[in-house]
């Protein structure tokens, strides 16, 4: 019980000094801040102690109006003055501000334009068209969002036909088509589309990364180019190799053993398989 009578009593004695420190700062801020301005007393003069000046009469200011006077006091001359005031101003002439009569009472004539400084005659070359997420359905066939599109200068081969090889038949259009899948890789394709593009299937010459895909496939034997193309000479140079069609099947490996010590053996499998 005693040690919590003191205890209470320590509390209520700094409560004490703290309360004292608070009132002591109070009073000398208050005490600094009336030192710091001093009271200024404004003094006003009374009017009723001014007295006139010397030789002015009790009444500052004449409010009465002065009595008009015909004659004026130079004889007539304001007359004079103000007339010779009139005719020193400029006069306004409207003929420099706006068109003349003879302009603005003609009716308005139709002039012949002007010769355009640049040929307009001239058709800037269209903007190559990107295409994004290509589908390849079938050697030299592409799907797009919406839109399909044919290499222009092949004859596209159907995804199912079929080739003959030593006695064999084999899924070639299928095989091509995974060449051409593997070749696109999902890359944007660049076409020069002729007109809006619209209908079912678009011709047009397009590039992947720089290279004609059309050239690529005639080149591996997986198209045939058109009558006349110049991709002829590729086709028959992949014949004589005999590439793609006019080869064996190329998921055969027992007729040809592949090398495993063979550099470029171990790149060809990093390849995407067919899908087949």
């Amino acid at each position: 019980m005693r040690q919590q009578l003191i205890t209470l009593a320590g509390g209520i004695a700094a409560l004490a000094l703290y309360t004292g420190i608070l009132y002591a700062g109070a009073a000398t801020i208050r005490d600094r801040e009336s030192a710091a301005t001093p009271d200024f007393v404004l003094e006003t003069p009374d009017m009723g102690e001014m007295e006139p000046a010397d030789g002015a009469d009790d009444v500052p200011f004449d409010m009465t109006a002065p009595e008009p006077n015909d004659t004026p006091p130079d004889g007539g001359q304001s007359e004079s003055s103000s007339h010779s005031t009139e005719t020193t101003a400029r006069t306004i002439e409207p003929q420099q501000f706006g068109l003349p009569e003879e302009v603005t009472t003609k009716p308005l004539e139709r002039i012949e334009p002007r010769t355009p400084l640049s040929d307009t005659n001239t058709e800037k070359p269209k903007a190559p068209t990107i295409l994004q997420r290509p589908l390849a359905l079938a050697a030299g066939l592409i799907r797009f969002d919406k839109m399909t599109l044919q290499l222009d200068g092949i004859e596209p081969e159907a995804a199912e036909r079929t080739c003959e090889s030593g006695g064999k038949s084999w899924p070639c259009g299928m095989v091509a088509r995974t060449a051409f899948r593997n070749f696109l890789r999902a890359r944007a394709v660049s076409c020069d589309i002729a007109g809006d593009g619209t209908g079912e299937t678009v011709t047009a010459h397009c590039t992947v990364g720089g290279q004609d895909p059309a050239a690529w496939l005639v080149a591996n034997g997986w198209a045939m180019p058109l009558p006349g193309s110049p991709l002829e000479e590729q086709a028959d140079a992949a014949r004589k190799a005999k590439l793609g069609f006019y080869g064996d099947d190329p998921r055969d490996f027992r007729q040809t053993p592949m090398p495993f010590d063979d550099p470029s053996a171990a790149a060809a499998m990093d390849e995407a398989a067919p899908d087949l």
